[in-house]
């Protein structure tokens, strides 16, 4: 479960000669926001340099402009990435496990019987609603995206489906079951920074999401129905027989994924599951795919730690099957680390309170504040570059601003998950979006238009907001003690 190290600032907190004004605290975010579109579109640049750009404009700002010292400022980054350490190792982790399951045969294996039992016709609509399945059961959408999402893309590209499409139904899937699932890390965090309870918040987002879900899966179905019929003659029965020519190919190979998913349905966090799965894999590989010895022991640990490279003598399966282990894990983990970065950094200037409060004054409705909380969702996603923050800054800003327009809890904490953790993977310099691109190996620009959810899920909230529908008051003393009495009368019947 996600919590909290440190609680962000708010307006009040922020002494009244160390706030930041209005048209201090946008300096660097909109210089953040040319960096970015100006390293990463015009120049060509990775998101590194733009975002460290970011963090150093931030800083300079805090520093001379705001008098803030070096060591606050300091904190404030070690705060940012304190904040987004468990998903950190999680990533660490998860790219060994991709490779030691190639080289386990279980990744390959689920290729291979994948391209027996689905059509293009079915292909979206089964990935995306397995991916919501298994999600929900182990609450983790990153953990499916680096198991059964990577086996997807190759199942779908040996049934011609586009790899594009393909991530975005994995998506769609992976964010629904992770959204309505209570072991969830974002799924708990935002109802915890919301004061509200943990499963009435998943009660709350599983009407919402139901419905992005629906009409993903009928779009999907027609994307399946057009590309129907498109696979070339023999391509399956080639991708299959360099599977099975280069892997052993049987029952065994998939204990690695019974293991990580048992241990991750009995409630074990998702890092310990993931590692077990790494040493599932790596056992796998010695006793089904090799001989025990000392040399190929060695040999499956580096897989661990380097990644794969196959040689089946077929192109598309040898890139399918290319994996780059712990250190292919570099490219994703350095923009992480700048992302949060300065995420924690803009936080610490106040430049984020003071925003939010901007944001406040001018909400004066109900239909107002659930747009105006998506709104600062999806601004944190692109400009902290981190879920957690679209969840944790909108939901302590605002949770005032919804008692004074005698809101329950639960919309707030609807609000943050739908906007903020759905959208994260649409961002390519966040935390979210440059993790599935690497996983998946389709960039995010790419996928988006076919990641439905991504923007079905805060459509819905925002068509909530307009009408009113399942927008749920707070309960008067009256109501509230009426409700405990009749739960009381029920115990004792029992």
């Amino acid at each position: 479960m996600a919590s909290l190290s440190f609680e962000p600032l708010t307006y009040d907190d922020i002494p009244d000669d160390e706030r930041p004004s209005f048209a201090q605290a946008l300096v660097p975010v909109v210089g953040m926001l040319v960096f970015l579109s100006v390293g990463v579109i015009w120049l060509g640049l990775d998101p590194q340099l733009p975002l460290l750009w970011g963090v150093i404009l931030t800083g300079a700002v805090g520093r001379y402009w705001l008098g803030l010292s070096w060591s606050r400022l300091s904190e404030g980054i070690r705060d940012g990435i304190n904040m987004g350490m468990s998903a950190l190792l999680i990533l660490l982790v998860v790219y060994m496990l991709i490779s030691t399951w190639t080289a386990a045969g279980t990744i390959p294996a689920l290729i291979y019987y994948g391209l027996d039992l689905l059509s293009p016709a079915v292909f979206l609509p089964a990935a995306t609603l397995l991916s919501a399945v298994v999600t929900f059961a182990i609450g983790s959408s990153w953990t499916t995206a680096a198991t059964l999402g990577v086996a997807f893309i190759g199942i779908g590209s040996g049934l011609g489906m586009p790899n594009a499409m393909t991530a975005g139904a994995v998506l769609t899937g992976a964010y629904t079951g992770d959204k309505i699932s209570p072991f969830s890390d974002t799924t708990n965090l935002a109802a915890a920074v919301t004061n509200t309870d943990l499963m009435t918040h998943v009660r709350t987002m599983r009407v919402g999401t139901s419905i992005a879900l629906a009409i993903s899966l009928v779009a999907y179905t027609a994307l399946g129905l057009t590309a129907s019929g498109n696979i070339p003659a023999g391509r399956v029965v080639e991708i299959q027989t360099a599977i099975t020519s280069t892997y052993s190919v049987n029952p065994l190979v998939f204990a690695p994924l019974l293991v990580t998913f048992v241990l991750a349905l009995r409630g074990y966090p998702a890092l310990p599951s993931i590692v077990a799965g790494v040493v599932a894999g790596t056992l796998t590989q010695l006793f089904v795919q090799g001989p025990v010895a000392i040399d190929t022991f060695v040999g499956a640990w580096n897989v661990a730690f380097a990644g794969t490279s196959p040689e089946t003598g077929v192109k598309t399966v040898d890139s399918l099957l290319a994996s780059g282990g712990l250190l292919g894990s570099s490219w994703t983990m350095t923009v992480i680390l700048a992302s949060l970065s300065l995420g924690g950094i803009l936080e610490r200037t106040g430049c984020i309170a003071v925003i939010a409060h901007e944001m406040r004054r001018v909400l004066t409705s109900v239909s107002s504040l659930t747009i105006g909380t998506a709104t600062s969702s999806l601004a944190m996603n692109a400009i902290a570059a981190d879920q957690y923050m679209s969840i944790v800054v909108p939901g302590m800003s605002f949770r005032g601003l919804y008692d004074e327009f005698e809101l329950d809890s639960r919309n707030l904490s609807r609000a943050v998950e739908s906007a903020g953790t759905t959208t994260s993977a649409l961002i390519p310099w966040g935390t979210g979006g440059a993790y599935m691109a690497d996983v998946l190996g389709v960039p995010t620009l790419q996928y988006a238009p076919y990641y439905f959810l991504g923007f079905l899920s805060p459509l819905v909230l925002v068509v909530m907001g307009l009408t009113g529908w399942r927008i749920t008051k707070q309960e008067s003393d009256t109501q509230a003690g009426l409700r405990g009495a009749f739960a009381s009368l029920a115990d004792d019947d029992d």
